[in-house]
């Protein structure tokens, strides 16, 4: 086992410092961020720091980096509409998703850059990833400021869209069969593969271990 303590990580070559801490986590969901600035264009940017924070009411975080030193076109747009879609990275379109990292001028729509199409669903402002299998709208309830300048979204979900063929009869959404994909660190993508599923763990119902 190596051990890497945080005066070596200091001094680590700023890329591979990046890469380390950002891959350390595992893998994460991969999600498009979709926004309309109030003057109606079009913003999209992959983010891997989508969390849920609660069902009642639904309630989902994300992070955005810090905004002194660059521009942020999504943060800016949903300061300004309050409204936002996250959308679930396909396999299929994953470097499409990826490339809207790159860093665009304003005024330049990653959906056209990157090929992807924008959708609206009824009077809902903020456009949805068309080829997106799983994907819901969303409201800012509370932007929290991190300690490290990075500010932390929480949003209220106002509809969801889902593939059927995802949608399991108990609730739950298996990505697998929507061909969802998962991120490490900055670049690293992953296809997932379902692999167990277990009860409501109770205290008086523990499997034997033998």
């Amino acid at each position: 086992m190596k051990s890497i303590n945080l005066e070596e990580i200091s001094k680590m070559d700023k890329l591979y410092r990046i890469n380390l801490i950002n891959s350390i986590t595992g893998i994460k969901p991969a999600n498009l961020i979709g926004t309309k600035s109030i003057e109606g264009e079009m913003n999209l940017a992959i983010i891997s720091s989508v969390v849920h924070l609660g069902s009642n009411p639904p309630l989902i975080g994300f992070v955005m980096r810090p905004s002194k030193e660059v521009r942020r076109d999504t943060f800016d747009n949903i300061m300004e509409t309050s409204c936002y879609t996250i959308n679930a990275v396909g396999i299929d379109f994953l470097a499409k998703a990826h490339y809207t990292s790159a860093k665009f001028e304003s005024h330049v729509s990653e959906f056209e850059q990157c090929q992807l199409t924008p959708l609206f669903d009824d009077d809902f402002e903020a456009p949805f990833v068309g080829e997106s299998a799983l994907k819901f709208a969303m409201k800012t309830v509370e932007v929290l400021e991190i300690s490290n300048g990075t500010k932390f979204i929480i949003g209220k979900v106002q509809k969801i869209l889902v593939d059927p063929k995802g949608l399991a009869t108990d609730g739950q959404i298996d990505l697998e069969k929507l061909d969802i994909a998962g991120v490490s660190g900055l670049n690293a993508y992953y296809a997932l593969k379902k692999s167990s599923s277990f009860p409501y763990a109770r205290p008086n119902k523990l499997p034997s271990w033998d």
